[in-house]
């Protein structure tokens, strides 16, 4: 049974910084990419940042040159660095992995950023 953690969740002022990790378990006999998601209050949930299998990365418009993506091959783990934080990312982030033919998705980290 595949199942993604996520972490690194947490309360930080306007300017700081987070890191979110997801660490994924289980067989994978596929493998397409990984992703962080966001939904904040009220509003639909949306792509932030994703990365192929090849490592190729793709960026939200809104978080370019803030947030970075990064892949562990050989952990399963994908990590978000998210810097320069502002109120607006406020949200929580959901992890998910494109793989055995599916999508799977993590259980969600609250991310508060403060102004």
């Amino acid at each position: 049974q595949v199942q993604l953690v996520e972490s690194g969740g947490g309360l930080v002022q306007a300017g700081g910084s987070l890191r979110l990790s997801c660490a994924v378990s289980g067989r994978l006999f596929s493998f397409n990419g990984m992703g962080w998601y966001r939904q904040a209050p009220g509003k639909q949930r949306e792509l932030v940042a994703d990365i192929s299998s090849g490592g190729t990365t793709n960026y939200a418009d809104s978080v370019k040159g803030r947030f970075t993506i990064s892949r562990d091959n050989a952990k399963n783990t994908v990590w978000l660095q998210m810097n320069s934080l502002k109120p607006e990312d406020t949200a929580v982030y959901y992890c998910k992995l494109d793989a055995n033919w599916r999508d799977y998705w993590g259980q969600g980290t609250q991310v508060t950023v403060s102004a």
